[in-house]
């Protein structure tokens, strides 16, 4: 076993560490990158050009946290990774503000170099020849390698060229765990071929989720001390801030405890760990940064009517939340979460009473629309607690038990 990975008994659950919690504060600032790029950008070519920041961040935390599962933090080879890392993902995020433009192959170039830089130090400095480490890594670094070369290319080209080698690229990206890392001639890879460790993979997203939750009140504050404070913006301010702590409440209060433990309990949890937490949670996190865009919107004009892109990025923000819940149950729990599917559906329909309403009285009725699926969900917990039947939470854990 080699010296840097984690050593911990079965029954011992890990945690986020320090320094990972150190690490994660790059992501605050290209959080807020990412949303004032979207703000000054509200056309479908903004909204898809901050789709793929947003799939670039993402895809680089997600690989650090795969890989920090692994390794162990207190480890100092491990430690000078990863604040290499985050200083790679500083870069990233200075050059979001133009990253298709002038600095395009400074955020390409600083995207690959934490990629293959990562993994190839899990391949060759703590896998050793023949470890059970050795073969995924090596089969993951040569998708990156892959990737690479269309990401660099695109920084170098310019217009259309850079966007349609830069789709290729993450396209390669994201397509490579669904095959497990398939690659031609060598052993194929199965989803045994990596452990998790599912306390601290789950609490890693968890947190994640409080960084782009974080953001939000960032932008909220920052936006309205900036601005003249009279009764609608004051409200609008605390709409904003209703907003966000529901989200909050929508995610911690039993979905992030239930998908913990249905994947500490799954038979394939590497499996449910691709799909649930690295694929499905940036859908969740795209809707808390698009409302955090709708939020600084409503502060600005309150009293104002929006225009059509300003008014669809203030209801597909928590649209686009609530559906990520639902997928995320769907794929976690197999079942369906109708409240927060209707909640979803509600706030589209929210929009076209915003063609003709203020921006303050949409931000009510989204609001309203969220307060409204917590009590039915509520509600519903309640009413089968009165029949007897079991909580989520025991249910969760009688079929854990059998």
């Amino acid at each position: 076993m080699s010296r840097y990975l984690r050593n911990s008994s079965p029954d011992e659950e890990a945690h986020a560490s320090h320094l990972e919690l150190f690490y994660d504060l790059v992501f605050v600032l290209a959080v807020t990158q990412l949303s004032h790029l979207l703000l000054g950008h509200l056309t479908w070519g903004g909204a898809g050009r901050s789709l793929l920041v947003l799939l670039v961040i993402w895809w680089a935390w997600t690989y650090t946290t795969w890989v920090t599962n692994m390794l162990d933090p207190d480890a100092i080879v491990v430690r000078l990774l990863v604040l290499a890392l985050m200083f790679g993902s500083l870069v990233i995020a200075v050059a979001i503000p133009d990253a298709f433009g002038s600095r395009a192959l400074l955020f390409a170039g600083a995207y690959v170099a934490i990629q293959v830089g990562r993994t190839a130090f899990l391949a060759f400095v703590v896998a050793g020849r023949g470890s059970p480490e050795r073969a995924p890594a090596t089969h993951i670094l040569t998708w990156f390698m892959a990737s690479g070369v269309f990401w660099l290319a695109g920084g170098f080209a310019s217009g259309s060229t850079r966007i349609t080698l830069w789709l290729i690229a993450i396209a390669i990206d994201y397509s490579a765990p669904l095959v497990f890392y398939r690659v031609p001639g060598r052993r194929r890879l199965s989803p045994s071929s990596w452990d998790v460790e599912t306390s601290h993979f789950a609490e890693r997203f968890q947190l994640f989720i409080i960084i782009a939750l974080g953001e939000s009140i960032v932008v909220t504050g920052a936006t309205t001390s900036e601005l003249p404070l009279d009764a609608a913006r004051f409200a609008a301010f605390g709409l904003a801030f209703l907003s966000t702590a529901a989200f909050w409440w929508l995610y911690f209060h039993l979905v992030a405890t239930i998908s913990q433990r249905q994947l500490a309990s799954a038979q394939e949890s590497t499996r449910l760990a691709r799909d649930g937490y690295t694929y499905l949670h940036v859908v969740i996190v795209a809707g808390i940064i698009v409302s955090a865009v709708g939020d600084e919107l409503v502060i600005a004009h309150p009293r104002d009517t929006l225009p059509t892109p300003e008014l669809v990025a203030l209801v597909a923000g928590p649209a686009i939340y609530l559906l990520g819940h639902v997928l995320f149950r769907l794929c976690m729990a197999g079942t369906v979460g109708w409240w927060r599917l209707a909640g979803a559906i509600a706030c589209v329909l929210v929009g076209l009473v915003g063609l003709n309403a203020s921006a303050l009285v949409v931000a009510s009725l989204l609001v309203a629309v969220l307060a409204a699926v917590i009590a039915s969900e509520l509600i519903a917990g309640r009413r089968r607690v009165n029949r007897g039947e079991p909580s989520t939470l025991e249910r969760l854990e009688a079929d854990a038990s059998t």
